[in-house]
This record gives structure tokens, C-alpha cells and sequence, in this order.
């Protein structure tokens, strides 16, 4: 497994070297968000699609599936699992998924005295299509790139201060409810403009140019999550957007790093975990509410996927929600 690492500088971090006011406002938007987040755990904000992360300690990977979003981490680090490489992201440094991803992930550095703390901006890829369109040629080009996920649905880089700017100015509007729904919407765009500007911008453009073969590959995303639980005809997906067979696997590995049957599998995988600890279905329900024939295929799988059987896996994940545990 090789690790690439993404973190800013300590001097971009702590020190003036690169602007006067990368420190204080580095120090402020961790007194802020250290102030909304009182103990562990996600907080679903006042401001629609923030939402703000606190870690006390270190994690062990877990599977889950991430959205279009922009996840800047403030304090900590945590890595990703992708295809062969662990990517590893740390303080002032961002990850964007322009599709939705199954991975697995882990915090490595935090503590009750020094907490991840991480604030997470859910993406509308409409609008950023849209402000692909308006920037037009002022966008920035594709350079070429010997990164080992290039061209994945997921991406990294180092927060730069006009993106470190605007996140203060959107946190700082939890305290003024009055402003908020007129200028979040407008800083939560300036903050996805910024990034559509940035070194990454190009191969994020990709995925939402329409004759791209990454948009394409973004289409058959949308299509197996609204039908994972059919059986899968790679031919058709190719066919559905005008690829051949042999085209189609290659790209769809790019983007994703798996097959797409790895992929309709994971799916389905975390949807049946869904289904029994929210909906409390048993398991071999739930896995024929997924697609799988076999319940016996199903539980060795589930079990190979996340490190458990289904019951004593749900057992565990509500008793470390506090939902409780049925029958």
C-alpha cells in the first residue's frame, strides 16, 4: 500500500510567511468550530449542507459512502483507502467527491486536548455546472498528471486562503441567523468558485462537462445507485452512454477504482446496513430488499466487508448511537 500525504505547510498554518493573516484566521476558524462542537460527533447545521465533524481519538477504517461535497479538514488528520494508495489529508487541506463513492476511511490523529475537527459543504453538481458555464474560458486547463488517482471521483489539495476565508464567513453565520439564509447560499458559491479556479479545478470541470467520459461514468453512478438492486448488464450501462464495453470498464475503474460490480456490491452492502439499523429489518430481509438471492452469500460478504455478521454488526453500531437494540 504507498501513502501520499496532503497537508499544508506549518508555515502556511502557523506562521506569517505566506500572508499576514494566515495565522490568525487559521486560529480562528478553530476556536469557532471547536465552539459548535462540544463533544464527538456530526452536527447537521442551522446553514443547509454544513455540517461540522468533532473526533476524539484515533478510528479504525470504516466503510461509507461519500456524496458530492468539499470536506476541509481544520485540525487532525484522517486517511482514505483508494484502490492501492492510502491518501492521507491533515490540517488545512480539503477532499472533494464529485460522485458518490463508496470508501473506506479512519481518523489517525486526534485527542480529547486535540480533537479532528473538519466542517463538510454538500455539493449541488448543477450549480457547479453552472458556474463551470459562466466562468467559460477563464476556467483553468488540464494539466497532465502522474497522480495515482488522477482522474477519480475523488480529489485533494491544500485549502488556499480565499477557500480558508470564505469557510470562516459561512461559520460565523451560525451566530447570525438573521443574515444566514441570505448569505450562506452566496458564500457557499463563492467557496465551490474557488475551487473551480484551484489547482484541482480542471479535472473537476470534467465531471460535470457533459461530453466528458467522466460525466458519462457520473450518469451510470446515478443509474446503479437508483437500481443496485437489479441485476447488473455491463453492456447496457456502456450502451446507456455511448461506450463501448471494453471503454466503458476502463473509465468506470478511473473514476472509481473498482469494477462496477465491486461497486454495485458495496452499494448494496451499505444499503442493507441502513435498512436494519434504521428500518430494523432482520437480515436475510434486508438482503433480499438489496438484490442478493442468497442470504447465507449475503451475511459472508456483509461480514468481509465490515469486519462483522450483520446482527452483531447492528448490535454494535446502536449501541455506540444510543438507539438501543430490538429484537
Amino acid at each position: 500500500m504507498n501513502t501520499i500525504t496532503y497537508q499544508a505547510p506549518v508555515a502556511y498554518a502557523l506562521s506569517s510567511s505566506r500572508t499576514p493573516y494566515a495565522a490568525p484566521i487559521c486560529s480562528e476558524l478553530t476556536d469557532l468550530v471547536s465552539s459548535k462542537l462540544p463533544n464527538e460527533g456530526v452536527y447537521e447545521t442551522d446553514i443547509a449542507g454544513l455540517e461540522l465533524f468533532r473526533v476524539d481519538a484515533p478510528t479504525s477504517f470504516m466503510p461509507t459512502v461519500y456524496e458530492p461535497s468539499l470536506c476541509v479538514i481544520i485540525q487532525g488528520r484522517m486517511t482514505v483507502q483508494l484502490g492501492d494508495h492510502d491518501i492521507v489529508y491533515g490540517a488545512l487541506s480539503c477532499m472533494m467527491s464529485t460522485v458518490e463513492l463508496p470508501v473506506d476511511g479512519r481518523v489517525v490523529d486526534a485527542s480529547p486536548e486535540y480533537p479532528l475537527l473538519a466542517a463538510k459543504i454538500n455539493m449541488d453538481l448543477a450549480e457547479v455546472a453552472e458556474l463551470v458555464l459562466q466562468l467559460g474560458d477563464a476556467a483553468p486547463t488540464a494539466e497532465a498528471s502522474d497522480c495515482p488517482y488522477s482522474g477519480c471521483g475523488l480529489w485533494f489539495a491544500q485549502v488556499d486562503m480565499g477557500i480558508l476565508d470564505a469557510m470562516i464567513r459561512l461559520v460565523r453565520l451560525l451566530d447570525a441567523p438573521t443574515d444566514a439564509p441570505i448569505l450562506a447560499p452566496l458564500i457557499r458559491r463563492e467557496i465551490i468558485y474557488r475551487v473551480l479556479i484551484g489547482e484541482e479545478g480542471a479535472r473537476i470541470r470534467e465531471f460535470v462537462s457533459a461530453d466528458s467520459q467522466s460525466n458519462r461514468i457520473s450518469k451510470v453512478i446515478s443509474i446503479l445507485k437508483d437500481r443496485f438492486a437489479e441485476p447488473l448488464r455491463a453492456r447496457d450501462l456502456a450502451k446507456d452512454v455511448n461506450m463501448s464495453e471494453s471503454t466503458f470498464y476502463h473509465n468506470f475503474k478511473q473514476v472509481t477504482r473498482m469494477s462496477p460490480l465491486q461497486f454495485q456490491k458495496q452499494l448494496r452492502l451499505h444499503e442493507a446496513r441502513r435498512l436494519m439499523l434504521m428500518e430494523g429489518l432482520e437480515a436475510a430481509t434486508a438482503s433480499y430488499r438489496v438484490g442478493y438471492e442468497s442470504p447465507s452469500h449475503f451475511s459472508r460478504e456483509y461480514r468481509r466487508m465490515f469486519g462483522a455478521p450483520p446482527r452483531a454488526d447492528v448490535v454494535k453500531l446502536r449501541g455506540e448511537t444510543g438507539m438501543g437494540v430490538s429484537a
